[in-house]
């Protein structure tokens, strides 16, 4: 049982829950949308990112920031980087019907990139556009599965297999030499 203790402790270790931001989003045919994600001080200076695609491994970065707050736009999407509270505002403008899919705020890191997914639907423009944000405060885990997996393999699994080589190597009986056993130990009799 206590061999899981660390398991467990290393299956629940902070960092790559670092972003959160709505789960969905909706913006009106023609119009614009804007979608604020927020972040945990700690990576204030990293480069943040929208990228599209349901799939974390292969979304593809439509617009990137420098690091800095400076407003970055490319084509019809502009990021932009506050840093005093903490957020990515990312606008998207001129939507189309073809711009409906997932969406990600992402924070480009070594090793493995921080980021949350956002569902942006779009409506007909002649149909009053709604919000369909939840919660800023809450963190959608099911956009953590790419990091999950990159801690999983790099960090979690070697240490795991770490301490399983160390409990066996614990555990291995101690030789004995045949004579040892046989003969009897005597006290100092003099």
């Amino acid at each position: 049982m206590w061999l899981l203790s660390p398991v467990l402790f290393l299956l629940s270790l902070p960092g790559c829950f670092s972003i959160r931001g709505p789960d969905a989003v909706s913006g009106r045919e023609r119009g614009s949308l804007t979608v604020r994600c927020h972040y945990q001080p700690k990576w204030m200076t990293y480069k943040k990112y929208w990228c599209r695609g349901a799939q974390w491994l292969f979304c593809q970065v439509l617009v990137e920031t420098k690091g800095s707050e400076q407003e970055v736009t490319k084509d019809r999407v502009s990021i932009r980087d506050d840093q005093k509270n903490h957020s990515i505002l990312v606008t998207m403008q001129g939507l189309r019907r073809e711009d409906n899919d997932t969406y990600w705020c992402g924070i480009n890191k070594p090793v493995c990139d921080l980021g949350t997914s956002i569902r942006v639907t779009v409506v007909p423009g002649n149909v009053v556009s709604r919000s369909i944000a939840s919660s800023h405060a809450e963190v959608s885990f099911r956009s953590h599965i790419r990091n999950y997996y990159m801690l999983l393999v790099f960090v979690k699994v070697p240490i795991l297999l770490l301490v399983v080589g160390a409990v066996l190597w614990l555990k291995e009986p101690q030789s004995v030499s045949k004579e040892q056993t046989e003969e009897p130990i005597y006290s100092n009799l003099s």
